[in-house]
Parts: structure tokens; C-alpha cells; sequence
């Protein structure tokens, strides 16, 4: 299993349009196979910072996600856009369970 974790701090004036993108993108790599959860989401004390959460069966389908025409599409969305990634770490899970 792995995760992506990060954020990115975006423009104020371009709020809207980075969150109907990241909308876009989300619905769309939620269909992909593997994918198990896929998330961008608002910071609630920082109206200029996204955080970005995903969780993926294997580095097989994580690749095949970075192939897919919606990931073209984002990336070039972003490059307009100018969002400064903050951080982005992807995570190797080997096991997981129940916090208590």
C-alpha cells in the first residue's frame, strides 16, 4: 500500500479555479483501478494551502495513474494555474490497523 500526502499553497485570486480542477481530478482518479482514496481538501485556517491525500494498492497503479489522460490534463491545468508545491511525500505501507 501506499500513500501520497502534501500540499500545495495556491493563489487567492485562483481559489476557484484550483479547487474545480482538483474536483475534476478527483473524480476522475477515483475510478481508477487501485486507487483507493483520493482527496484534496481545503485547509480550514489557510485559504491559500490544499492538502493533497492519496492512497494507492501498489506502485503498479500508481504509475498507471501518472499515464492517464486526466493526469495530462491536470498537469497542464496546474502549470497555468501556478500552485508552489510545499511538500509531496509518497509512503510505503507494510502494515496498518486500528489506532486503539
Amino acid at each position: 500500500m501506499l500513500i501520497i500526502a502534501g500540499t500545495f499553497r495556491i493563489a487567492k485570486e485562483r481559489r476557484e479555479e484550483t479547487l474545480a480542477a482538483a474536483r475534476d481530478m478527483m473524480a476522475e482518479t477515483r475510478k481508477e483501478p487501485g486507487c483507493h482514496a483520493y482527496r484534496f481538501t481545503a485547509d480550514i485556517d489557510d485559504p491559500t494551502l490544499l492538502h493533497l491525500y492519496e492512497r494507492w494498492e501498489s506502485e503498479e497503479v500508481l504509475r498507471a495513474h501518472f499515464a492517464t489522460p486526466h493526469m495530462a490534463r491536470f498537469q497542464v491545468t496546474l502549470g497555468a494555474l501556478r500552485p508552489q508545491v510545499v511538500e509531496i511525500a509518497k509512503y510505503e505501507i507494510s502494515k496498518s490497523g486500528p489506532v486503539r
